[in-house]
């Protein structure tokens, strides 16, 4: 993806290598944002193992010569729709929050999943953070609240 650079003086670039350890301080913060700091059990070696393998990718915030944000996501699909992208996890680090950052990687994300042909993406996003809700109201986003997250934990 070629650098996008905007007012705020940010850039936004597809990942590399070089980037699995900011990519992981940001999931960090973010874990400690979400109240769940000792749920996080990857490393950038995981990180970078995985990625090497596609199984995600990632979109990184570059401001001050460092990660200061990160979209990152996967292919998925729908029974209903078919192709569809899922938005695993939008991170700004708290210094560079209300620059535009979060708003220009959600754009992005959505713009390489158009390149992927998906019809539909998704996401989460925690009931109690109602700044992430505004936001993503304000966007046109809809919200399935009918319908509870379910999942397990495998023991490999």
């Amino acid at each position: 993806m070629p650098e996008s650079t905007n007012p705020s003086n940010f850039s936004i670039f597809k990942a590399c290598e070089d980037d699995m350890h900011g990519i992981f301080e940001c999931v960090k913060e973010l874990a400690v944002f979400e109240k769940e700091p000792d749920s996080v059990i990857t490393n950038p070696e995981i990180y970078l193992n995985d990625w090497l393998k596609a199984w995600f990718d990632v979109l990184v915030a570059k401001a001050d010569q460092k990660i200061v944000g990160i979209a990152l996501y996967h292919p998925a699909y729908s029974s209903w729709r078919g192709r569809m992208m899922y938005l695993d996890d939008l991170i700004v680090t708290e210094d560079y929050r209300g620059m535009g950052i979060g708003k220009a990687l959600l754009e992005a994300f959505l713009e390489e999943s158009k390149k992927a042909n998906a019809i539909l993406c998704k996401w989460q996003v925690l009931d109690w953070n109602q700044e992430a809700i505004d936001f993503y109201d304000k966007l046109g986003a809809e919200f399935d609240k009918g319908w509870w997250n379910v999942k397990l934990l495998l023991d490999n």
